[in-house]
């Protein structure tokens, strides 16, 4: 059996105290030893941001790579050993700002990879600019006299792109976001798991004390049916007053990009001959100049 011990790091987190990615660190460790992934069977995709350092601090698999790149690296691992489970873990600037396009296709194609996206609404690694999240009017170094971009809306273009898990959590509800990160992880295909991460330096206006007043489990409306797509789409609008946690959107599985690649059929490619038959080509490639 697989415990949260068998995770632990030698290193210590840098984040400031009463950071939000503490409560995602300690998630993804319960999630994955609930669900009896050990340490050498996933790997962790970050990209740049504070939260990104995730990995340095776990026992695991972890690849450090560029900012908006986390999702186009993980599409990668993905396709060279589907036999392995991958998990991106970005921030809401690496995953919405530059890295908005590969986030979009990779619930278009249905990638077997989960999303967790650490969204504090503000870039905290470079001192506090606004993101692709911030709020309409946010003041920050980069914007004294306020934003005047719209915040992009990451559950409703998730669902638009196709993806049927979409979810959003709390990283100060933990057993809750624990549970929805092993819930995305048990799910044959692309998941998002967008978690709602308070920056206590950086972005005090929208941390725990904001937080605590809004956010309601989804899962305490016996009404709601996540597989309403219709009903989904708005929830994933819902914000002002109120702001819903849990399984926004849950519909019927489809068929994983990778299970879709005839060269995986016959298993993950690292295991696979470097001369196997789908590598040969009849006849070379003859290219013609005019």
């Amino acid at each position: 059996m697989v415990t949260r011990k068998d995770f632990d790091g030698t290193e210590r987190p840098t984040w400031c105290r009463g950071c939000g990615n503490h409560g995602i660190l300690n998630a993804i460790k319960m999630a994955l030893a609930e669900h009896n992934v050990a340490p050498h069977e996933i790997l962790i995709v970050t990209g740049i941001g504070c939260g990104s350092k995730l990995p340095h601090y776990m026992k695991v698999n972890g690849f450090h790579t560029l900012h908006g790149r986390t999702m186009a690296v993980a599409t990668g691992a993905r396709l060279a050993n589907h036999g392995l489970r991958v998990m991106t873990v970005h921030g809401d600037g690496d995953g919405y700002g530059e890295g908005l396009s590969h986030f979009l296709n990779a619930a278009r194609r249905n990638l077997n990879i989960v999303d967790v996206v650490q969204d504090n609404r503000i870039y905290g690694l470079t001192k506090g600019q606004y993101s692709p999240t911030s709020e309409r009017g946010k003041r920050t170094p980069t914007s004294p006299e306020g934003s005047i971009d719209g915040p992009v809306q990451p559950l409703a273009l998730a669902i638009t792109a196709g993806a049927t898990f979409v979810s959003r959590g709390y990283s100060g509800e933990l057993p809750h976001l624990a549970w929805l990160i092993g819930e995305a992880l048990e799910y044959p295909g692309y998941a998002l798991v967008d978690v709602l991460q308070p920056c206590v330096t950086f972005n005090r206006s929208t941390a725990y004390d904001f937080y605590k007043e809004r956010v309601y489990k989804l899962e305490d409306e016996q009404a709601y049916d996540p597989t309403d797509r219709t009903a989904a789409w708005e929830k994933a609008h819902e914000w002002d007053g109120q702001i819903p946690i849990g399984i926004v959107y849950r519909g019927d599985p489809m068929p994983t990009y990778e299970e879709q690649v005839p060269a995986l059929k016959a298993g993950p490619l690292v295991r696979q001959p470097l001369g196997a038959e789908w590598t040969r080509r009849a006849e070379p490639i003859k290219q013609e100049y005019v």
